[in-house]
């Protein structure tokens, strides 16, 4: 028998067909290592064992032709979003690719924020925010899929609604998506492979199927890579910096109007105009926050960026798209946060009213909303 016939179909990692000849491109698997059990390519062999990412992508197109099959079949989904970047993961226009078929969105990384606060008004928060973003769900579901915190509750909702359907689950690169993919296949089926779980984008390459003990299957579908998101952006080396580990601990600026205050070198944000009042910041807690005058925010930064202002790096600074300008008016007697994908987002708490400027990487979504916490 040649060694092309013995080489199974897909990774087992990230569904990636196998195959032994081209190292550079995906699903390589070194012949040497078609004894192993089960067998993975070499990309998810580095990550799980190395934490080490490599420059494979899934083609946008690849992945839209992926989606729409999804709308063929019937079948519940999973769409899993992120707290920490609600907006900047949503799947927009997801409906379409989905046909009549029921969502459960899964908003995952509860362990990000406070502990203090309350699940059940993130939920609220999620309901109204995904209906006015145009998205139709038959049940939200808020859990930490890292953590194991309300778990359970998402095991009940897939019971209520799957009906013996397959289960589809999608969502944006980076998500936790795999995280609680592992964590179904642990409840779901006996199954002993584990997708690979990484920081980086773009790990799950191909539909990954996972036959569940009653018939049906769990599909993974590659994460969508939305550059809107400074995380899609950014150096991979400083992913750990821009990304939250663990829970955020905000920080709170009293400031005067003509004050500025930056994230590191990814984007600033100046109080241009309104009473002395309060901004609470919410970001990884790597991320160092410098405040100045307005006056002096410009050559601040062409003199610290990269250095005091750092991360990104000089050399990584320019590999970013260059800042635009957002001007954000925050009416008197409401409570708003300043979102900035990627990044985290600012709580304005404002009886008064602000006028700000977000100086952000063009192409960055930056929006405003109403206050998460």
């Amino acid at each position: 028998m040649s060694e092309l016939t013995t080489i199974p179909a897909k990774c087992a990692g990230c569904g990636a067909k196998l195959q032994t000849e081209r190292q550079q491109d995906r699903g390589y698997v070194p012949a040497g290592a078609l004894n192993r059990e089960p067998v993975i390519c070499q990309r998810c062999f580095r990550i799980k064992n190395y934490n080490e990412a490599s420059s494979v992508t899934l083609d946008q197109n690849e992945f839209l032709k992926l989606l729409n099959q999804v709308g063929e079949t019937k079948s519940l989904v999973v769409h899993i979003v992120d707290i920490f970047d609600f907006e900047g993961s949503l799947i927009g226009g997801l409906s379409r690719f989905v046909g009549g078929n029921p969502i459960i969105l899964v908003v995952n990384k509860l362990d990000l924020l406070p502990k203090l606060v309350n699940p059940n008004k993130i939920v609220n928060w999620v309901q109204a925010q995904a209906k006015e973003l145009g998205l139709r769900a038959v049940d939200v579901v808020v859990c930490s899929a890292k953590k194991n915190t309300g778990f359970e509750r998402v095991i009940e909702s897939l019971e209520r609604h799957r009906d013996g359907r397959d289960i589809y689950v999608v969502g944006a690169t980076n998500v936790g998506k795999s995280t609680l993919i592992n964590r179904l296949i642990r409840d779901y089926s006996d199954l002993d492979n584990e997708l690979t779980v990484s920081q980086y984008p773009g790990t799950t390459l191909d539909l990954v199927n996972i036959p569940l003990d009653d018939g049906s299957s769990i599909i993974d579908t590659p994460g969508i890579v939305y550059e809107h998101r400074i995380s899609e952006l950014a150096a991979k080396k400083d992913l750990q910096t821009l990304l939250p580990q663990g829970e955020m601990k905000p920080t709170v600026f009293q400031l005067n109007e003509q004050q500025t205050v930056f994230w590191d070198a990814y984007a600033r944000f100046d109080f241009v105009r309104g009473e002395r009042q309060s901004f609470t910041f919410f970001n990884s807690n790597a991320i160092s926050l410098h405040r100045t005058k307005l006056e002096r925010a410009d050559s601040l930064y062409e003199e610290h960026k990269g250095e005091l202002l750092s991360p990104p790096s000089k050399e990584d600074l320019d590999k970013l798209p260059k800042w635009t300008k957002h001007a954000i008016r925050i009416p008197r007697g409401s409570a708003k946060d300043v979102f900035i994908s990627g990044l985290g987002w600012v709580k304005v708490n404002s009886s008064s009213g602000a006028e700000l400027i977000i100086h952000a990487p063009k192409g960055v979504k930056v929006s405003i909303r109403n206050s998460l916490i």
